[in-house]
């Protein structure tokens, strides 16, 4: 049985498309709608949702942070060297500057949240099963 199903329709903004651009930087289906692409701001806001099972590789945020607002779903975020954390709506995840970590979507359950990011990512490995599986227990 699939979770919080409703999050696949937006639950408080649109889903958007499937996150084409960034696919290979996930494992599983995620979807992005960007909410404020404004070159005078410094920052860029998305909507971003993940299918059950789906999570994004490791990555580091450089000369910049990032700030997750979960807002449906159950899902995951960890970074490297710290166990996995829990997350439901209503949690705030603050990524500091050089922090390797991933997040994503628990197996049995959609996730959606919205990510407020500056600086520039670098995309590392993919999150092995392993270390998801060991996250989800």
């Amino acid at each position: 049985m699939t979770k919080h199903e409703a999050v696949k329709n937006g639950t408080i903004f649109p889903i958007g498309e499937k996150n084409e651009a960034y696919a290979q930087y996930f494992v599983g289906q995620s979807y992005l709608k960007t909410l404020v692409a404004d070159p005078k701001v410094n920052v860029g806001v998305g909507n971003v949702t993940f299918e059950p099972g789906c999570r994004n590789n490791w990555h580091i945020h450089r000369d910049g942070f990032q700030l997750l607002l979960v807002t449906g779903g159950e899902g995951w975020y960890q970074e490297e060297g710290k166990p996995a954390q829990f997350l439901t709506a209503g949690d705030v995840v603050v990524t500091h500057d050089g922090v390797k970590h991933w997040h994503g979507a628990a197996k049995d359950s959609w996730f959606e949240h919205i990510a407020i990011t500056a600086g520039t990512p670098e995309w590392l490995e993919p999150v092995s099963d392993e270390i998801y599986e060991k996250a989800s227990k």
